[in-house]
C-alpha cells in the first residue's frame, strides 16, 4: 500500500466521500480514512432487525436532491443508479378528533387539507409556499453551495434585494413567532412548528429565522433513496475508486501531522502514517480536528478558546426500527384511504403546547411520556426495502442525550425496550394492530448515536447546534468559515462547517472547491447555475 497521497481525507461520511469523488476525478491521488469498517457515515442502510429488512439507521429523508450539485456533476442517477422517490403525501398529522392534516407535494391538495381546519390558513399557506419557494430559488438554495460571506457583507447584499430584505426580517424572529404570524389555527400551527423544528431548531430562538422558510419549503420535498440511503454512499465510493482513489476502513486517526507548520498527513492509532503532499481535509467536528488531532499546544490560544466554546445540540433522536409482518393500517385511512400512503406521520401532538412541553422536558433531561414523535414506513414506497408483503418501519422521537442526568441511562436493554414499547402503544392508538405486526425491533438512543459516530458528540446529529453564532460565516468560526483553517494545507469539510448537516452534500463540496482553487486545478465541474444567477443578482 502506497503511503503518499496528494490528499488525505479524514472521515468517509457523505461529505468525505463527496470531497473525495470531486478531487479524485480532478486527478488528485486521494485517500479517505474511516474509523468504521463501512464507508458512508450517516448514509447507512442495514439489516438491523431481520434479514432482508433494510433500515436506514441514520439518514432517511433527503431534502435537497434537486439542488445539491453533486447529483448532476457526478451523474449519480444516470451512471450509478441512485434514484429517489418523492411520495405525493409527505406529512400526515392525525388528531384525536378523527381529523388529519396533510402536506402534499401538490400545493392545492395541501391547501384543501388545511381548509378543513381554517380557510384563512389555507390561503396563507398558498401565499407562503409561493414566497418561500422564491426564497429558496433566489438565495437559500444557492447560498447552501457557496462559501459564506462575512455577516456584514452578506447583510449589505440582502438589504439591497427585496427577497433579501424579507429574509433579514424573518431572521430576527423565532420559529414560533414566524408560524404564529402566518397561521391562526392551533392544529395547523402545530404541524408547521414540528416540520420547522424537529431537525434541531429551538422554537423560541431568534436569529435563525431564515431556516424556517427553508425547512417549511422542504417539508413537501422529502425524498427516499431507492434501495436505501446507503446507495448514495456506494455510488460516491465507486467514483472515488474508479478515479484511482482509495478508501480505508477501520482506521482511527490519532493525529494530524505537520511539517514546517503545514498539514502533511495523518497518523492512525495503529501507527500507520499516510502522507498528504497537497492537502488534508477533516470532516470531523472542531473538537476532534483541532483539540484531539492537533492539540492545544500547536494552536493559538485564542483560537483554542473559540473551539472550546462550540455548542452541541440540545437534543438528539431516539429511533426504533421495526420489522413488520405487514404495513400499518391507520384509523384515519378508513375515511381517507390514501392516508396509508403517507411518508411521515406526526403523532401525539394536539397543539403547540404539547410540543413546547416536549421541548421543556428535554431541557430538563427528561423524556415526557406524553410526548409525540414521527414515524415512517419506507417499504410502503420502496418495496425493495422489505421482503414481499412485509414492511419496514421507523419511529423517531426528539430525545435528550443525558437522560435523567446521564447518558448511561440509555444503555440498558431494559430501558430501551420499555421506551420502545411505550411508543408502540401510542402508535397503536393511531394504527390499531401495529404491535401484533412487529416481528423484531432495534432501538438506537442518543448515546448509541455518539458511540457509533464519534463526530456526533452528545448525539449531535449535525456536529453542532444551529445557533446565530454558529451559522454561515461563523460555522464553526470566522477563521474556518470557507473550509480553510489557520493551518496551511488543512481544510474542514464536515457538518460543523457551512452549510451544516442533514446530508445536504454541501460542506464536502465546498471543501473540494477550496482545495481545487488553492491548488490551481482546472476544475472539471462548473459553478451551479443557481449560484451564478444569485451572484448576477448581487444577492451572493
Amino acid at each position: 500500500m502506497a503511503k503518499k497521497y496528494d490528499v488525505v481525507i479524514v472521515g468517509a461520511g457523505p461529505n468525505g466521500l463527496i470531497a473525495g469523488a470531486y478531487l479524485s476525478k480532478a486527478g488528485l491521488k486521494t485517500l479517505i480514512v474511516e474509523k468504521r469498517l463501512e464507508a458512508g457515515g450517516g448514509l447507512a442502510t442495514e439489516e438491523s432487525t431481520l434479514p432482508m429488512f433494510l433500515h436506514n439507521t441514520h439518514s432517511i429523508y433527503h431534502m435537497m436532491v434537486e439542488y445539491a450539485p453533486a447529483y448532476k456533476d457526478l451523474g449519480l442517477e444516470e451512471n450509478y443508479r441512485v434514484r429517489y422517490i418523492r411520495p405525493p403525501l409527505q406529512f400526515v398529522m392525525p388528531f384525536r378528533d378523527g381529523k388529519s392534516l396533510c402536506l402534499y407535494t401538490d400545493v392545492e391538495k395541501t391547501c384543501s387539507s388545511i381548509a378543513r381546519f381554517s380557510a384563512k390558513d389555507a390561503d396563507s399557506y398558498r401565499q407562503m409556499h409561493q414566497r418561500f419557494q422564491s426564497y429558496m430559488e433566489e438565495f437559500l438554495a444557492p447560498a447552501t453551495y457557496v462559501s459564506p460571506l462575512s455577516a456584514l457583507d452578506q447583510t449589505a447584499k440582502l438589504e439591497a434585494n427585496p427577497v433579501g430584505k424579507e429574509l433579514l426580517e424573518l431572521s430576527e424572529k423565532s420559529p414560533l413567532q414566524i408560524i404564529s404570524d402566518l397561521f391562526e389555527n392551533e392544529q395547523v400551527k402545530t404541524l408547521m412548528l414540528y416540520a420547522a423544528c424537529h431537525w434541531g431548531l429551538e422554537p423560541d430562538l431568534e436569529g435563525i429565522g431564515f431556516l424556517v422558510p427553508l425547512y417549511l419549503n422542504r417539508a413537501s420535498h422529502y425524498r427516499l433513496c431507492v434501495g436505501g440511503s446507503h446507495m448514495v454512499a456506494q455510488a460516491l465510493g465507486k467514483i472515488v475508486l474508479e478515479n484511482g482513489g482509495l478508501i480505508l476502513g477501520s482506521q482511527q486517526v490519532r493525529k494530524i501531522l505537520f511539517e514546517d507548520g503545514r498539514a502533511c498527513g495523518v497518523e492512525t492509532e495503529s501507527g500507520d502514517v499516510m502522507e498528504a503532499e497537497k492537502a488534508v481535509i477533516s470532516t470531523l467536528n472542531p473538537e476532534q480536528t483541532f483539540l484531539s488531532f492537533i492539540g492545544n499546544k500547536n494552536l493559538d490560544g485564542e483560537f483554542v478558546e473559540k473551539i472550546k466554546l462550540w455548542q452541541w445540540e440540545k437534543w438528539s433522536l431516539l429511533q426504533i426500527h421495526l420489522a413488520l409482518e405487514a404495513p400499518p393500517d391507520f384509523k384515519a385511512a378508513a375515511q381517507q384511504p390514501e392516508l396509508n400512503q403517507g411518508l411521515v406521520y406526526v403523532l401525539g401532538y394536539e397543539n403547540t403546547e404539547d410540543l413546547r412541553r416536549h421541548w421543556q422536558a428535554m431541557e430538563e433531561g427528561k423524556l415526557d411520556p406524553r410526548a409525540g414523535f414521527h414515524c415512517s414506513f419506507p417499504s410502503v414506497h420502496d418495496p425493495s426495502q422489505a421482503p414481499s408483503g412485509k414492511c419496514t418501519g421507523l419511529i423517531s422521537q426528539m430525545a435528550p442525550y443525558a437522560l435523567d442526568g446521564s447518558a448511561a441511562n440509555w444503555l440498558t436493554l431494559k430501558r430501551k425496550e420499555e421506551e420502545a414499547e411505550h411508543r408502540l402503544r401510542i402508535l397503536e392508538n393511531y394504527a390499531p394492530g401495529i404491535r401484533e405486526k412487529v416481528l423484531w425491533m432495534a432501538v438506537s438512543s442518543p448515546a448509541d448515536t455518539e458511540n457509533r459516530f464519534l463526530d456526533m458528540k452528545l448525539g449531535s446529529i449535525k456536529q453542532g447546534a444551529y445557533l446565530p453564532f454558529q451559522m454561515g460565516y461563523l460555522r464553526p468560526n470566522e477563521e474556518c468559515s470557507d473550509t480553510r483553517t489557520p493551518i496551511p494545507g488543512l481544510y474542514l469539510g464536515g457538518a460543523s462547517c457551512h452549510p451544516g448537516g442533514l446530508v445536504i452534500l454541501g460542506p464536502g463540496y465546498l471543501a473540494a472547491n477550496a482545495v481545487a482553487d488553492d491548488l490551481g486545478l482546472n476544475k472539471w465541474w462548473k459553478e451551479p447555475e443557481i449560484v451564478t444567477k444569485a451572484r448576477a443578482k448581487g444577492i451572493l
